[in-house]
């Protein structure tokens, strides 16, 4: 967000922006001017985007990166840090429901992501604090951990059946893998970036917005100031631009919050995640120390309640478990889920061989967003990677997909309908304060009013351009929600991320 709308609610504690973000500089890049062609067009300057770029310029490709804000702004700017191949208890369910040598094979390309980026920082000398540290999965009951440890070992992964941790929470049982990796997730894109801008055959343009995308046998993507051709396109935007594949009911948005906080005493080693809820804790190190990351409370983008409420409830459960001295940031990020648990990469429809799609990574799209890159890369060099077969955004899989298909469908079609009948019922009168929106109806038109730190109040359509789905007030980062796909825009209109390719049109309420 900009402007002046980075006003987060006044009594949650912390600076509200990642630590990655906080301590680097923004990118320089130009805006594209004029048309350009290349061998690949890339859309999304975040960890796919910049893992397939620097993939490609590797392979002899030309390649130009289109960024609508600026390098790592996105998801991979407020991710976690956290290279690893343990993904919650991944490994029993794709033994179960795609068989042990698709399992053997997500496990070994995770495996392989993390040794990538380390010999690439090594090789480009980006100063990114990569640690290899212990990651641990762990709950109450030690069932699914047995089974989970039965599906990693069979798969060669580093894994090993503990019960002394978490050293903060009481749990039944974890699962450890050994020779994981952390690091500063900005600083990596940041180096990558300046690695591709100073490369003749490569090109990094900022603030260049994607209005279109035309698929054909050499696809044209057009910007607000220009246009590229190129061979292959690969949208790396979270959700993608152009939908052939019937992604807005295979893919759902997924938010989790983060507190950076400093302890009073030692900080955990490793890194810890909960599966049944998504809590995690992992520790990093900067200029004044470890600085632990605790993060949870995942909701459905514009559900879930008041997400300053769930700021609180994370705050707490901080205060509880560790010697929290205090809290130096917060912030949020948005992951987008397949139903099958498994990322889309490849083609994105069957009549586009040309458009790709890199997305679906579950929250782990670091370390999946590498393994994208370079899958993509290979296959623009005739390299026809077998392992795509695994990931192939069309595949059709109804025992591993329907049962979640079926609930966030339905879950989406409960929110539109409820929304809208609440709106064309209800009329909210009370005043709005700075800091403040809500959805008000002028006649049955619903209008999204907001003020802002000074005062001025904003009105602009409170329906998605997306889907038409209503949008909900995020208290904690004002900003406008779509419960459907996840598209989020200012209180002015401006579109932040999602699907969502239009600003929201200004509206007048009476």
């Amino acid at each position: 967000m900009s402007g002046s709308f980075t006003r987060y609610t006044d009594d949650l504690p912390g600076d509200p922006v990642s630590p990655w973000l906080a301590s680097t500089l923004e990118g320089c890049y130009p805006r594209l001017e004029g048309g350009v062609s290349a061998d690949v067009c890339i859309v999304g300057a975040g960890i796919v985007g910049l893992s397939t770029a620097i993939e490609c310029l590797e392979r002899g490709l030309t390649v130009v990166v289109l960024e609508r804000d600026r390098v790592g702004s996105g998801t991979t700017g407020k991710s976690a840090g956290v290279l690893t191949s343990q993904h919650g208890l991944c490994y029993a369910h794709l033994e179960r429901q795609f068989g042990s040598e698709a399992a053997r094979t997500y496990g070994t390309l995770a495996e392989d992501a993390i040794d990538t980026v380390e010999t690439r920082l090594e090789s480009l000398s980006i100063d990114a604090g990569f640690e290899r540290q212990p990651a641990y999965c762990y709950g109450d009951d030690p069932n699914p951990f047995r089974r989970e440890l039965e599906a990693a070992r069979t798969t060669g992964l580093p894994a090993s059946l503990v019960r002394s941790v978490p050293p903060f929470e009481r749990a039944g049982a974890a699962i450890r893998f050994d020779e994981q990796g952390v690091f500063h997730p900005q600083q990596y894109l940041l180096g990558l970036a300046e690695t591709l801008h100073d490369d003749e055959r490569a090109a990094v343009y900022e603030q260049s917005r994607v209005t279109a995308v035309h698929p054909g046998k050499r696809p044209r993507v057009e910007t607000d100031n220009g246009s590229i051709s190129a061979d292959h396109v690969v949208l790396a935007t979270g959700f993608p631009l152009l939908d052939r594949a019937g992604y807005t009911t295979r893919l759902y948005p997924r938010r989790s919050l983060v507190l950076g906080v400093r302890l009073d005493g030692d900080p955990p080693k490793g890194t810890y995640y909960r599966h049944d809820n998504g809590r995690f804790v992992r520790t990093h190190r900067d200029s004044e120390g470890p600085l632990v990351l605790v993060g949870g409370e995942r909701h459905k983008t514009g559900q879930g309640g008041s997400i300053a409420d769930r700021y609180r409830r994370l705050e707490r459960w901080t205060r509880t478990h560790l010697p929290l001295e205090w809290i130096a940031f917060r912030w949020s990020a948005q992951d987008y889920v397949s139903v099958d648990r498994l990322p889309f990469i490849g083609p994105v429809g069957p009549a586009t061989p040309n458009v790709h799609v890199a997305t679906g990574f579950g929250g782990w799209g670091l370390t999946m967003g590498t393994v994208a890159g370079r899958l993509l890369a290979r296959s623009f060099s005739d390299e026809r990677p077998s392992e795509l077969e695994l990931f192939d955004p069309t595949r059709f899989t109804p025992i591993a997909s329907a049962p979640k298909a079926a609930a966030e469908n339905a879950d989406a079609a409960s929110q539109f309908a409820t929304d809208w009948l609440r709106t064309l019922l209800e009329r909210d009168e009370r005043p709005i304060r700075p800091g403040e929106g809500r959805i008000r109806r002028q006649g049955i038109s619903p209008v999204a009013v907001a003020r802002d730190d000074v005062g001025e109040l904003h009105t602009v359509s409170g329906r998605c351009p997306h889907c038409h789905a209503l949008l909900a007030w995020n208290d904690a980062e004002c900003s406008w929600d779509c419960p459907c796909h996840g598209s989020r825009f200012t209180p002015d209109g401006t579109v932040i991320e999602g699907p969502a390719g239009t600003d929201l049109p200004p509206r007048s309420l009476e």
